[in-house]
């Protein structure tokens, strides 16, 4: 799907109210619909499976299934894989060409206990979640939660390989659900702005805000996101029993003016640089909404700040 920048440029100066009530009303049906699906599947399973790549809204959207999920009588616990990550052993992990720790492989994961955990849950057995400190690179011996699943109660497991092979294999009943920015804006039938730098643009205004990361550190990374992304993410996204487009029309709008200044900061030299130059001039092609207009259980305040969710 592509959205229209005459359409949406129109909306934000004649009615940017009622253009945000109307974007966030179409993603709520695509929660609504996920939470069904989800339900049909409680009989074959009560593991869910919700992937997709950095930037895609996995936290807030995981939220808001678990609300649709509990209006329908399903009780629903999010787990991130990140509790699964192996303690870092210089000997074995992972490593990028250049030879650092390729902290974006699933080899990090311990997917034997992963699938052992699935099992558990399936057959009504209490696990341990796993507590990981990525500021020591280490699992710890506390473990993060106990879980046992009850009659119409789930588990939702969110992280970027939740699609792997090694865990689809061996978990075909689960519901496995794939989120990401999907949509480009397209004027007169051309791409003007993708969908992956929709993603970009969240990450950066994101970092920015809540964690005081310089632009240039967050640009710099994107070409070894992209890297993982295309090595671990993107090859198992048909396995997904449902796609979720998190794009909204009105988000870019929204984050122009941040985002702006932003992008102009973008130093030379860094990886994909002439692409990242890219964004800056496609910005200037939306117009500006004020980002108090977005509602507090928006999609986008999980990039601007000011939400009802955890983070």
């Amino acid at each position: 799907m592509a959205y229209d920048l005459n359409e949406i440029n129109y909306r934000t100066v004649s009615d940017p109210r009622g253009f945000i009530a109307d974007c966030d009303r179409d993603y709520a049906a695509k929660v609504s619909r996920a939470a069904d699906m989800i339900g049909g599947n409680l009989r074959r399973s009560p593991i869910v499976l919700l992937s997709g790549p950095s930037g895609s809204g996995k936290t807030t959207t995981a939220q808001k299934i678990e609300e649709e999920l509990s209006r329908r009588g399903i009780k629903s616990y999010t787990i991130s894989l990140d509790n699964y990550f192996r303690t870092v052993d210089p000997k074995t992990a992972p490593r990028t060409a250049e030879g650092d720790y390729d902290f974006e492989s699933p080899k990090c994961l311990d997917m034997e206990l992963l699938n052992e955990h699935f099992n558990a849950l399936a057959a009504g057995e209490r696990i341990y979640v796993p507590k990981y400190e990525f500021s020591r690179q280490m699992r710890v011996v506390e473990p993060s939660k106990s879980l046992r699943l009850h009659a119409d109660e789930v588990a939702i497991f969110e992280g970027i390989h939740a699609l792997n092979d090694d865990i689809t294999s061996r978990q075909p009943d689960a519901f496995k659900l794939y989120i990401s920015a999907r949509s480009n804006v397209e004027f007169n039938g051309q791409v003007v702005f993708k969908g992956t730098w929709t993603r970009l643009v969240r990450r950066t205004v994101r970092d920015r805000l809540f964690r005081a990361y310089d632009p240039a550190k967050t640009l710099a990374m994107w070409a070894n996101v992209r890297r993982g992304e295309k090595l671990y993410i993107s090859p198992f996204k048909n396995k997904a029993d449902l796609m979720l487009d998190t794009a909204l029309p009105y988000e870019l709008p929204v984050m122009n003016e941040t985002a702006t200044e932003l992008f102009s900061s973008i130093p030379e030299g860094i990886d994909r640089y002439a692409e990242l130059r890219e964004v800056l001039p496609a910005l200037q092609l939306f117009g500006v909404i004020d980002e108090g207009l977005v509602a507090p259980d928006s999609l986008v305040r999980e990039f601007i700040g000011g939400g009802v969710y955890e983070q």
